[in-house]
């Protein structure tokens, strides 16, 4: 058995193969159902985004909402962008929006121009962007060249802290389709019978790459046969590399479904066959049709990150119509993507079914519809989460409107930690933890305290509040903070709690929390994951 860095413990059998038995039941969660004697906190921020840390309370929980741009920080401009007026795109589709805290600068591989570009972007603040044109002299923004007879189409990138040499510190995977003369999707066949089968190109492959500075690319190789929106992300709790691939319903081969494939490295393990997948992640009852299409929703693709203490996934569910309605309309398909959080890596929970990101559904609006993570999911800004994704309008200068077209970038804003809060919602209120392992002396918070009150008290694992420790001796905290210390009138940390397994209890009054965790450091170090870089770390290191 594996054990986790929170204690849970996997079976001896993993990843799991599950077959599927209904298409709109939800998928269990087994740590939800079944969790540890007790939940080790050593590592990162612990976020209240799901019932896992609390034994008992009567707070509310409550999810948010970032905050959308009103306009695009990305949009196609550059002839290769524009695309001679047809299909005009500027955005990662998948591709990656990273902080690289070396350089100090946010990186993005995007798309440019349709089936075409795989370009290259940085920023300062990440908000105004240059691309490689604008930064590097007599170079396009192109970084990838084209392989003859097939055409780009969609790829994921990942910034590797942990690379083993320099040449991969940046990894990229692409899916190419073949293609004739007329750009038509070329199925490839052989012209006589007697020519050999092998010697005919495949309609569809998926390359990988690696590079030490994410402007020049070196080949590596090939995956197994994969579809388009495959992508990939790094899980650094178990130092796994996990390809998310699009597969279809065994008991619907209509329905767009995730399957899964891990590995300990990601080029030498990108050789896979259809037994060494495992079926993962779909939509459910929950995931409601959209009133005005009114179609079957989907799970056109699962992103994830390494966010604190957990494993961040964003679900793009396919909202629809089918590509023949877009093909007539000339208006994007409907994307709407949703959050998860996983604490073994594999299961997602869904706390909420609502959008946090939406398409707009209005005709003439930037992000009309068909959204798309970044991959690497979001940054840490200071006190704030940057989320990068793509997002279609539909227009056209050449036809008017396509489907694939006016593709370009919006970021949106979310408080740090703030995915879900525990709150005191008419008055006063509280929350007992479960029993927990700790490593340091120094607790902290992320709660906002507007017009409102929180305290402390540590408990021994019955439950006994230990003495100096009460909520009566804490020293209640009053401000909005995302890092607060907190301290008792003669206790000014935990170091002298005789033991390493406690519970917490907060008490809150008009306040509302978002997550705790106990560290040596007196600066709120939390030894958590970053997501895809913050300001505020250098290169490789894993703390705020």
């Amino acid at each position: 058995m594996e054990r986790l860095y929170n204690n849970i413990t996997l079976p001896d059998s993993w990843p799991p193969h599950y077959r599927e038995e209904t298409l709109d039941k939800p998928l269990r969660v087994p740590y939800l159902e079944n969790k540890p004697d007790y939940i080790d906190i050593s590592v990162g921020r612990q976020l209240f985004v799901d019932d896992f840390l609390i034994c008992e309370t009567d707070l509310i929980r409550e999810f948010g909402k970032p905050k959308v741009s009103e306009k695009p920080v990305l949009w196609p401009q550059t002839s290769m962008e524009l695309n001679d007026g047809y299909c005009t795109c500027a955005c990662p589709f998948n591709g990656g929006v990273f902080y690289d805290a070396q350089s100090r600068k946010f990186k993005m591989w995007y798309h440019a121009g349709w089936f075409d570009g795989s370009a290259y972007a940085e920023s300062d603040d990440g908000f105004r962007w240059e691309r490689l044109s604008q930064i590097s002299t007599g170079h396009s923004d192109r970084v990838l060249k084209h392989i003859p007879g097939y055409m780009r189409d969609g790829d994921a990138v990942w910034l590797d802290e942990y690379a083993g040499t320099p040449d991969e510190r940046y990894k990229m995977l692409v899916f190419y389709r073949c293609f004739d003369e007329d750009y038509k999707y070329y199925h490839r066949k052989p012209k006589h019978a007697h020519d050999d089968p092998a010697s005919v190109p495949p309609k569809e492959i998926t390359v990988l790459y690696k590079s030490a500075d994410g402007i020049h690319w070196e080949e590596v190789g090939t995956t197994s046969h994969s579809g388009d929106n495959t992508t990939f992300f790094y899980n650094p709790f178990r130092k796994k590399w996990i390809y998310s691939m699009r597969t279809f319903s065994e008991l619907d081969s209509r329905v767009r479904v995730r399957s899964y494939y891990e590995t300990d490295d990601f080029y030498k393990g990108s050789r896979w066959s259809t037994d060494d997948l495992s079926f993962w992640a779909r939509t459910d009852i929950y995931d409601k049709p959209d009133r005005d299409l009114g179609y079957y929703t989907q799970l056109y693709n699962l992103d994830a990150v390494a966010y604190e203490s957990v494993m961040l996934g964003i679900y793009s569910v396919f909202m629809g119509p089918p590509n023949f309605v877009c093909e007539k309309t000339g208006l994007p398909k409907i994307n709407d993507l949703k959050i998860a959080f996983s604490r073994d890596g594999f299961h997602f929970d869904r706390p909420t079914y609502e959008d946090f990101l939406s398409s707009s559904r209005k005709e003439g609006s930037w992000d009309y519809g068909y959204l798309h993570p970044a991959n690497g999911i979001c940054t840490v800004v200071g006190d704030e989460l940057y989320f990068y994704y793509s997002a279609f309008s539909g227009n056209s200068p050449h036809f008017g409107s396509h489907k694939y077209s006016g593709g370009a970038v919006g970021v949106a804003k979310l408080r740090r930690d703030g995915f879900a809060g525990m709150k005191a919602f008419h008055s006063k209120g509280s929350l007992t933890t479960e029993i927990l392992k700790y490593q340091g002396e120094f607790l902290f918070v992320n709660a906002d305290c507007t017009g409102g009150k929180l305290s402390a008290e540590i408990l021994d694992p019955e439950g006994n509040v230990i003495p100096g420790y009460s909520g009566q001796d804490c020293i209640v905290m009053t401000e909005d903070k995302t890092k607060y210390r907190i301290t008792w009138q003669d206790k000014k940390s935990l170091k002298e709690v005789r033991q390493d397994k406690i519970r917490i209890r907060f008490t809150l009054d008009h306040a509302t929390i978002y997550a705790f965790w106990i560290t040596e450091s007196e600066e709120g170090k939390s030894h958590g994951y970053l997501a895809a870089g913050s300001l505020e770390l250098k290169a490789g290191n894993k703390d705020d």
